[in-house]
């Protein structure tokens, strides 16, 4: 009986699902390139929005999960005017990202993450799969760190505070 406890307690502890409140050193130094070409750190489109609710969308615009998550987006900006939504996506190049920006009538701030899945951004997300949803509140503090569909209650529950 000892050992039944002993493995699902390993089994339940190695099946909890990581939770982050800050981005790490690494993060906050991905480059990440604006529609208009600049190159900029992470922490610097951060300090940009410092003092506000952020959604953070990470998406691509061939992605079929994103683009079906976006209805959902488009009303979150419709009931929560005051947040920031951020769009960083892994696209490819800047020309598919605002192709797509176009055709899918995506409003927010835009930037790519040249890097994509493999960067030291996407390693701290541990990213394997899209979209991935984050909800930064006021004081900064990463309030949502996990989500994968927009219609999670913890972001709805994060935005209304």
């Amino acid at each position: 009986m000892k050992n039944y406890l002993l493995l699902l307690f390993i089994f339940l502890v190695s099946c909890t699902t990581r939770i982050e409140t800050q981005f790490s050193e690494k993060a906050l130094n991905a480059t990440f390139i604006s529609l208009e070409g600049k190159e900029l750190p992470f922490k610097d489109i951060l300090e940009k929005y410092k003092g506000e609710k952020i959604l953070i969308d990470v998406w691509a615009t061939w992605c079929g999960d994103c683009i079906k998550g976006m209805p959902t987006i488009v009303q979150l900006q419709k009931e929560y005017q005051d947040v920031v939504f951020l769009f960083l996506s892994i696209d490819s190049n800047l020309v598919e990202l605002k192709t797509g920006i176009e055709k899918y009538r995506v409003k927010g701030v835009h930037y790519l993450l040249p890097s994509g899945w493999d960067g030291s951004f996407g390693d701290f997300l541990d990213l394997s799969w899209i979209p991935r949803y984050l909800v930064v509140d006021k004081e900064g503090k990463i309030a949502v760190f996990n989500a994968v569909k927009a219609n999670d209650e913890r972001i709805v529950a994060a935005l209304k505070k």
